[in-house]
C-alpha cells in the first residue's frame, strides 16, 4: 500500500545519488587536467561523505500511552505483516529507542543498562565502546523472533525508593511523577536507559532515523536527551490523546522540551478512534475533532494546520489488511503528506545549498589556474611574436631576459617563506581559544571542586559565566582570523604587483552560525539548571555527566569552527604552492623553447603554433568545466523547483 513519506524518501535517496555520481564525474575530469589541489580534493571528499552518510532524524514524542509505538508501526513497519514495536496495552517502551541501519554492523538490538547513569558518562561516551551495551541479534526476516527481541525494551527492574533516587527516576518534592509504591517498599524503574535497533528496513536503509521516546518522567531523567537528541532532530512528532487534548503533563512536556520554534514540529492528536459515539452524529463527532484540534494549536501555540487528528491503530489495521479506504479514514495518509512535502524538501534544500557552495569554491580555483595559465601563454605568444624577423643575437637577448626574469622570481622565494611564517603563525594564534584543552579548563572550571560550588552556591550564575567567557573565546578567534586575513591580503597585493602572481582570498568563515550555536547551547543547558532539575542535578554521576555533555556539544562548535578556519587558510597557502609551482614550469617552458629556437630557425613558428593550440585548448578546458559544474549544479536544483512546497509557520 502506497506510503508518501516512503516514496519521497526514496526519491531523496536517489537525488543524492545522483548529485554524488555528477560530483565524481566532475572532480575526476578536473583532476586528469590537474585543475584541482588538496583543498579542493578534502572539499569535494566532505561533499560526498556528507550525501553518503546524510540521516533525517525525526523523533517521536509524548507522555505514557499516547501511542507513539503504535504510530510508528503504522508508518514504517506495516511491511512486516504485524506489529514490531510493542504497543499493547500494558506493554510501553520504557527507555529511548533509536531505530537506524549501519551496514556495517549485523542486525541487532543494543540495550545500555540502567545503571550507567550512575558512571556519569553520556551517551556518546558509551556509544563507541562494547562492554556496557548487552546485544542480541535480530532476524530481519523473521518477524516473530523480531517482536520478541523489541519487547525487551518493556522490561522493568524492582529497586528501592533510595536506588530509584540515585538514579534520577524518583522525586520526593514531585510525588505525582514518581512510579508507584509496592507494598514491599519498592518501585519499578526501566532496566534499560538507551536501546539501538540496527535493522535494513528500506526507509531506514535511505538514512531514516527514527526516536521513539518514553514519557515525561524518563525524558527528564535523561538530560542528553532532552539536551542533544530532541534538540538535534529535524522533526518532532508530538502525539496528545485526542479525547484528553493537552493535559497538564502534556504542556509541560511541550514547553520544558519542544517549546523552541526552529524545530519542525508536527502535532499528532491520536486516537480519534475513541470519539465514535452512537448517540452522535458522523457531523457531531467530526466537530468534536475540530474543535480539539482548534484548542490543541491556540495552547500549544502552533499553526492548526500542524495538528493532525488520526486513529495509528486503525491505520496500522487498515496496512495490515491492505484496505486503502480504512487507511483513509484512519487519516494517517494526511501526516505523511506533510512529513514527505515539508520535511524532506528542507532536507535536500541544505544538501543541495552545501553541494552549489562546493560546486563555485572548484569553478573558483579551476578558473583561477586556466587565468594564470592563459595569462603566461598571452605574454610569451606576444614575446614570440615581437622575434619574427629578428637575429639570432636578439633571441639571445630575450633568452638572457627570461634567465633573469626567473633568477629574480626566486628571490621572492625568502618573502614567501618569510610570509608563510607569519601566516601559520597567526593561524595558530586564531585558533588557540578553540583548543580542546581550553574549552575543558572552562568546564571544570565552571563546575567547581566536586561540582559543589556549581550545585549549591549558583548553578545559574556560574554556568553564565561559562557562556559569557566562551562567547569572549569565539570573538577573539574571530579577530585573530580577521588580522591574519588582513596581513595576507595585504602581501599578496603586493605580491602579485610585484611579480605577477594572482593571489586572491576568499571571505573569512562566518563566525554568526557557531555564535548562534552557542546561543541555542546556552538556551538548552541554562534551562536545565532551574530550580525543576536541581534533585536531578544531585544524583550521583548527574553533575559529571551534566559536564560531560556541555562539553561535547561546545566541543563539536569550537572545533568546527577550528577546521573552518583551518581550511580557509590551508586553501590560502596552497594557491601560493600552486602558482609558484606553475610559474617555475611557465619559465622553464620559455627558456627552453627560446634555446630550441636559437639553434634551429624554423623552431619560432613552431613554438607559436604550439602556444596558439595550447590556448585553444585551454578555452575548450573553459568551456568543458563550464558545461560540467552545469551539469552538477542541475542535479542539484531538484530540491528548489518550482513545485517543492511552502513550509507553513509552526
Amino acid at each position: 500500500m502506497s506510503n508518501p513519506f516512503s516514496h519521497r524518501l526514496t526519491t531523496l535517496a536517489d537525488w543524492r545519488a545522483a548529485v554524488d555520481r555528477a560530483a565524481v564525474s566532475l572532480s575526476g575530469w578536473m583532476a586528469e587536467h590537474d585543475l584541482v589541489g588538496d583543498s579542493e580534493r578534502a572539499l569535494i571528499k566532505s561533499l560526498r561523505e556528507r550525501l553518503a552518510s546524510d540521516k533525517l532524524h525525526v523523533a517521536f514524542v509524548a507522555e505514557f500511552s499516547r501511542g507513539k509505538s503504535e504510530l510508528i508501526n503504522a508508518i514504517f513497519f506495516a511491511d512486516a505483516g504485524r506489529r514490531v514495536l510493542p504497543a499493547t496495552p500494558g506493554r510501553t517502551t520504557m527507555c529511548p529507542v533509536e531505530l537506524a541501519w549501519d551496514v556495517a554492523n549485523a542486525p541487532s538490538l543494543a540495550l545500555l543498562p540502567i545503571e550507567t547513569r550512575l558512571r556519569g558518562l553520556t551517551l556518546a561516551d558509551l556509544r563507541g565502546r562494547d562492554e556496557p551495551w548487552t546485544r542480541m541479534a535480530l532476524e530481519p526476516g523473521n518477524a516473530e523472533s523480531l517482536v520478541r527481541a523489541l519487547a525487551e525494551v518493556t522490561r522493568t527492574r524492582r529497586v528501592s525508593i533510595d536506588e530509584a533516587r540515585s538514579l534520577g527516576l524518583w522525586d520526593d518534592e514531585r510525588p505525582d511523577d514518581n512510579p508507584p509504591l509496592h507494598e514491599d517498599g519498592q518501585v519499578d524503574v526501566p532496566a534499560w536507559r538507551h536501546a539501538l535497533i540496527n535493522y535494513p528496513h528500506p526507509m531506514l536503509k535511505q538514512g531514516l532515523v527514527v526516536l521513539d521516546t518514553p514519557g515525561l518522567n524518563a525524558i527528564g531523567a535523561e538530560p542528553e536527551l532532552t539536551l542533544s537528541l530532541l534538540p538535534s532532530a529535524h522533526a518532532i512528532v508530538f502525539l496528545l490523546a485526542a479525547d484528553a487534548g493537552v493535559t497538564r503533563s502534556d504542556l509541560s512536556v511541550w514547553r520544558d522540551h519542544l517549546g523552541a520554534r526552529a524545530l519542525e514540529r508536527f502535532v499528532v492528536l491520536n486516537k480519534i478512534d475513541t470519539l465514535a459515539d452512537p448517540m452522535a452524529t458522523a457531523g457531531e463527532i467530526e466537530q468534536q475533532i475540530e474543535h480539539q484540534r482548534s484548542e490543541t494549536a491556540l495552547t500549544l501555540g502552533v499553526d492548526v494546520a500542524r495538528v493532525f487528528p488520526l486513529s495509528a491503530r486503525d491505520a496500522l489495521a487498515a496496512r495490515l489488511e491492505g484496505r486503502a479506504d480504512a487507511l483513509d479514514r484512519s487519516r494517517l495518509p494526511a501526516l505523511e503528506h506533510a512529513l514527505s512535502t515539508e520535511l524532506l524538501p528542507r532536507q535536500q534544500e541544505l544538501l543541495a545549498a552545501a553541494a552549489r557552495e562546493t560546486l563555485a569554491t572548484l569553478r573558483s580555483g579551476a578558473y583561477r589556474r586556466l587565468g594564470d595559465q592563459r595569462r603566461q601563454n598571452a605574454e610569451e605568444t606576444l614575446e614570440l611574436r615581437g622575434l619574427r624577423g629578428k637575429s639570432s643575437a636578439k633571441v639571445r637577448l630575450m633568452l638572457e631576459r627570461v634567465q633573469a626574469e626567473s633568477a629574480e622570481f626566486e628571490r621572492c622565494i625568502s618573502r614567501l617563506q618569510a610570509l608563510r611564517s607569519v601566516h601559520q603563525k597567526m593561524q595558530r594564534l586564531a585558533v588557540a581559544p578553540l583548543a580542546s584543552d581550553a574549552l575543558r579548563t572552562e568546564v571544570a572550571a565552571m563546575q567547581g571542586p566536586g561540582g559543589a560550588r556549581f550545585l549549591h552556591l549558583g548553578a545559574s550564575r556560574a554556568f553564565d559565566t561559562l557562556c559569557k567567557r566562551v562567547r569572549q573565546s569565539l570573538t577573539k578567534a574571530g579577530v585573530q582570523a580577521a588580522e591574519m586575513r588582513q596581513m595576507m591580503d595585504a602581501s599578496f597585493d603586493q605580491l602579485n604587483a610585484e611579480y605577477g602572481f594572482a593571489f586572491v582570498l576568499a571571505p573569512l568563515p562566518d563566525m554568526a552560525p557557531y555564535v548562534r550555536e552557542l546561543d541555542h547551547i546556552d538556551s538548552r543547558y541554562g534551562k536545565y539548571l532551574g530550580l525543576a532539575q536541581a534533585w536531578r542535578l544531585a544524583a550521583p554521576g548527574a553533575m559529571e555527566q551534566f559536564g560531560r555533555m556541555l562539553l561535547s556539544k561546545l566541543r563539536v562548535v569550537f572545533e568546527t569552527a577550528s577546521n573552518d578556519l583551518e581550511s580557509w587558510s590551508k586553501a590560502a597557502e596552497a594557491q601560493v604552492d600552486v602558482q609558484l609551482r606553475e610559474r617555475r614550469r611557465a619559465f622553464k617552458r620559455r627558456s627552453e623553447a627560446l634555446e630550441r629556437i636559437q639553434s634551429a630557425s624554423g623552431e619560432l613558428e613552431t613554438r607559436i603554433t604550439e602556444l596558439e593550440a595550447q590556448e585553444r585548448h585551454l578555452r575548450e578546458l573553459q568551456a568543458r568545466l563550464d558545461s560540467l559544474v552545469a551539469a552538477t549544479e542541475a542535479a542539484t536544483r531538484f530540491a528548489t523547483s518550482a513545485d517543492a512546497p511552502q513550509r507553513s509557520a509552526a
